[in-house]
């Protein structure tokens, strides 16, 4: 085996992770749930350094690693959100920004080219603004509680820069858009 496609192997074990996370949840065995949402989370940390340390990024690995990201979180936010954990709204929310985010991709590629875009900022801290929240409502369930004033901070938080990164992410794949349009000339519009 080529020691490059580690990273993508990583990815690929993080995707087989997510029915195991989500069946502990709604099993209510949160203890374990958090165990191995810890483990998919830092596995998603030593991919990403493997790729870039020994430059074994991969035009596969740029899809699995954010695909891996994306079930492992939205799968648990549906699971949370069916066992009443979180706000069903706030569930919605997070489908939907990752929805429009990948229609949005989808009508850029086939209306101009492949959106060749990095997450911006704002969407690395929705990302990990998700990832706390999910993580602080399974330790609030089975291992240690803290102030529900925290809670509701954290999920609001959540809720404005999911819709700020959604909202981002339109923005600037618009401007391009239109950009790319006019640089084009009329005939093409």
């Amino acid at each position: 085996m080529n020691p490059k496609h580690i990273p993508n192997l990583i990815s690929v074990a993080r995707i087989l992770l997510v029915y195991p996370v989500v069946s502990l949840l709604l099993d209510q065995r949160f203890g374990a749930a958090l165990a191995l949402f810890v483990v998919a989370g830092l596995s998603d940390g030593v991919d990403g350094f493997l790729a870039k340390h020994y430059h074994w990024q991969s035009r596969l690995g740029s899809y699995l690693d954010p695909l891996a990201d994306k079930l492992l979180l939205i799968s648990s936010y549906v699971a949370l959100g069916w066992l009443g954990l979180v706000p069903v709204w706030l569930v919605g929310l997070v489908v939907l920004r990752d929805l429009v985010i990948f229609g949005g991709a989808v009508a850029y590629y086939f209306m101009l080219r492949p959106f060749e875009g990095q997450p911006t900022l704002l969407s690395k801290l929705n990302t990990v603004l998700q990832l706390v929240l999910v993580f602080a409502v399974i330790v609030r369930q089975d291992i240690a509680p803290f102030p529900a004033a925290v809670a509701e901070a954290l999920l609001w938080l959540t809720a404005f820069t999911t819709l700020a990164s959604g909202a981002h992410y339109v923005q600037v794949w618009g401007s391009s858009y239109w950009r790319e349009k006019q640089r084009q000339g009329p005939d093409t519009a």
